[in-house]
C-alpha cells in the first residue's frame, strides 16, 4: 500500500508558511542571530566570553544561538552586532511596483 504525501511549496519565509504573527520580523531576527552566531564561532569565543562582550549572561547567549529570540528586540540584536565589531546599516527605499506590500529584510555582506 502506497501512502500519498501532500507536498506544499512554501514561500521564502518559513514563519509566514507556519502562519506565525510578524513573520518578516521573525525572519529578520533569525538572520541577525545567525550572523551573531557566525561571528562568535569565527572568533572562537565561548558562550561566557561572548556574554561578557555582549553585556548579557551566558544563558541568554545560549538562547540567542539556539534561535530562541522572543526576548531580543531588533535594536538589541543591532547592539550585539556593534559590540562584535560590525556596522549595521538600515536602508529605506521604495518598494517595487511589482510587489503588493512593502517588506522587511536583512542583507549581509
Amino acid at each position: 500500500m502506497k501512502e500519498e504525501i501532500e507536498v506544499y511549496h512554501g514561500s521564502e519565509n518559513v514563519f509566514a508558511d507556519m502562519g506565525l504573527p510578524n513573520p518578516e520580523e521573525r525572519l529578520a531576527k533569525a538572520a541577525l542571530s545567525i550572523q551573531i552566531h557566525e561571528i562568535i564561532k569565527k572568533r572562537h569565543l565561548t558562550q561566557a566570553q561572548a556574554a561578557e562582550l555582549l553585556g548579557i549572561d551566558q544563558p541568554k547567549v545560549s538562547a540567542l544561538i539556539r534561535g530562541r529570540l522572543s526576548g531580543f528586540s531588533m535594536e538589541r540584536l543591532f547592539h550585539f552586532l556593534n559590540a562584535l565589531g560590525r556596522d549595521v546599516q538600515i536602508v529605506i527605499k521604495p518598494k517595487p511596483r511589482s510587489r503588493q506590500q512593502a517588506h522587511l529584510s536583512v542583507a549581509t555582506s
